[in-house]
């Protein structure tokens, strides 16, 4: 399987062209979504995905000119800022990237997950004051989730990782206390920030079995984590990542668009079909 190389230039030159990456990417569920706002909106665009490795992610973004926007999932948000020409402030301040703007040779970072995690949590109205959030894992997405919870009023957060080094640097920098992988600390709202449950068989090897009625958030969106249906059979109330996953590529489509497609019944139900 090659897996670097230049997309192909639409037949159509004034098509505008946008993609996901990521490593895996198989499950990704941004190409079903984006094209059907493009078509919803009468915009000349396709939207594609595409699996990379790690040293090939520079090459990419350099040699991919013709196309106009790309979303970064698993595991490249950190890996993209380094090959940015500019990051916007919400991308500074999280040190994460998942929209990219490229426009007049330039490579533009930018973050709407801030945005989607705030946002799935205002829909439940979840207030923060004075609520504990436990959150599982220091990889791309956590600082992002770090500031909305931040938004929303929560100021008490704990963070673990498997590898604590990890959890220490985003604790420095965003004033969390750091507990210990596999130590379950007193929460209000747990969020797994990790990649463990895209597969079937994952299993964060935690042990949750004492706690209930407390709120269990899972960033994964598909298939339904291993994580949320042991919390579920407690009697936690779970959340998945959908509405975090729908609302991020609101915003992205916005920005690259100036369009806010409309999120309905009938685009979630694109997510289960």
């Amino acid at each position: 399987m090659q897996i670097i190389g230049i997309l192909n230039v639409p037949k159509n030159k004034n098509m505008k062209k946008y993609l996901v990456i990521g490593n895996p990417i198989e499950h990704s569920l941004s190409p079903k979504l984006h094209n059907y706002w493009l078509n919803k909106n009468k915009i000349d665009g396709d939207y594609d995905k595409k699996l990379l490795t790690e040293e090939k992610v520079e090459e990419f973004l350099k040699l991919n000119q013709n196309v106009s926007g790309i979303n970064v999932t698993v595991p490249f948000k950190k890996t993209v800022i380094n090959y940015c020409t500019e990051l916007t402030t919400l991308a500074s301040s999280s040190q994460s990237v998942n929209t990219i703007i490229l426009s007049n040779n330039k490579i533009i970072g930018d973050n709407t997950d801030i945005y989607g995690f705030e946002q799935s949590l205002k829909d439940l109205n979840f207030n923060g004051l004075n609520k504990t959030a436990f959150i599982l894992g220091a990889g791309g997405v956590a600082s992002s989730v770090v500031i909305a919870l931040n938004n929303l009023g929560v100021k008490n957060i704990f963070i673990s990782n498997r590898t604590k080094n990890k959890a220490e640097a985003l604790a420095k920098d965003y004033n969390l206390v750091v507990s210990d992988w596999g130590k379950i600390v007193d929460f209000d709202i747990v969020i797994n920030c990790t990649s463990i449950g895209l597969k079937s068989n994952d299993n964060l090897g935690l042990d949750f079995s004492n706690i209930k009625n407390k709120i269990f958030y899972d960033i994964i969106y598909k298939p339904k984590t291993k994580f949320l249906i042991d919390a579920e059979g407690l009697g936690n109330q779970t959340i998945d990542g959908k509405m975090m996953f729908l609302y991020q590529a609101q915003k992205s489509f916005e920005i690259w668009h100036g369009i806010k497609p409309e999120i309905n019944e009938e685009v979630i139900n694109l997510l289960h079909d």
